[in-house]
């Protein structure tokens, strides 16, 4: 039997973080209550009661807790941050995700034996970057964009002795993650430090006799038929005239789904699969981690006559982004 990578799941609240152990995860992620970490939003993330019990249940479980303080430090604040790596010690995280190098350094020499990840923030694409973090910091794992063909997390994989953490479901991002400057010319605000793409505060709906608008501020990113079916709206998966043809010129609405090469991310020595969507509901992440966990075990078990359950990819196109899922990156057949 292969080696299984690790299954870390996303905990936006207690109820989540109980949800994901209680269907699965070896693993789970989560943040402060403040601008350290990239999904900070209002309803979300723990104060320190909540994050003592839910440290308290994974533990009690013998799962593992990650502590994302995956923003980059404001320049007067870095205290912030700093308190955020004493936190994530005093309530005994077994590891911080972090992409801001100062903080690295503030926790690798406060701190010697934390463990550090290196966020997908970071967007180390290749094993050089990875290596330096390494030498500079002592980072153990590194989460890699979305943007990789397997045979390129391959090369990082074979290039270097830090831990490689790739993503398996959920949200895709085609820009530089975290840091999209798309949405930061439309709404003002960083994705960094605001945690969503799109802050609620700068989408405008607009109901229209024949359709409706959907703005960021004052930019058009997209417009639905009467009775289509409108999401919530993000730049990169808006619909653009180009040529004088309208489509979805950057991203189509559609989530990341891996389940069918779960035994090449495993061959290859991937040694964790992280599912995206801190911002989503407990039932998204019970559907998720319940279908994950079950095809891991199975593809580990019996690579060479692996399939996928359609049970799995049911359960998982419910909580897909338009109902639809793709291989993203990772499949390139021209590469």
């Amino acid at each position: 039997m292969l080696k299984i990578p690790e299954l870390v799941c996303p905990a936006g609240n207690l109820p989540a973080l109980k949800t994901a152990v209680d269907n699965g995860a070896d693993t789970v992620y989560m943040g402060l209550k403040d601008a350290t970490n990239a999904r900070n939003f209002p309803g979300l993330n723990f104060d320190m009661k909540s994050a003592q019990e839910g440290v308290a249940y994974a533990h009690a479980r013998g799962r593992n807790v990650l502590m994302a303080i995956n923003t980059f430090a404001q320049a007067g604040q870095i205290e912030r941050w700093h308190r955020a790596v004493d936190t994530a010690v005093q309530l005994g995280a077994d590891a911080i995700i972090v992409a801001d190098p100062a903080i690295m350094a503030y926790a690798a020499e406060r701190h010697p034996d934390l463990r550090l990840h290196m966020s997908v923030q970071g967007s180390a694409t290749n094993y050089e970057a990875i290596n330096m973090m390494k030498e500079l910091f002592g980072i153990r794992r590194a989460v890699l964009p979305r943007v990789l063909t397997v045979d390129q997390v391959k090369h990082v994989i074979d290039n270097t002795d830090v831990e490689i953490e790739v993503f398996g479901f959920g949200s895709l991002c085609v820009m530089v993650e975290g840091r999209c400057i798309l949405s930061s010319y439309a709404t003002g605000e960083s994705p960094n430090m605001q945690g969503v793409c799109s802050p609620a505060k700068a989408v405008r709906w607009e109901q229209l006799p024949d359709r409706m608008n959907v703005r960021l501020n004052q930019v058009l990113i997209d417009q639905y038929k009467p009775n289509e079916p409108a999401g919530y709206p993000t730049l990169c998966k808006g619909r653009f005239e180009v040529n004088d043809e309208t489509y979805y010129a950057l991203e189509e609405p559609t989530s990341l789904n891996v389940l069918e090469m779960l035994p090449e991310l495993i061959k290859i020595g991937v040694s964790a699969i992280k599912i995206e969507g801190r911002q989503r509901s407990p039932m998204y992440t019970a559907q998720v981690t319940k279908s994950l966990r079950q095809a891991l075990d199975a593809a580990a078990a019996n690579p060479e006559h692996f399939k996928v359950n359609p049970l799995w990819n049911n359960a998982l196109s419910k909580v897909s982004e338009g109902h639809q899922t793709t291989l993203g990156a990772y499949s390139r057949p021209w590469k």
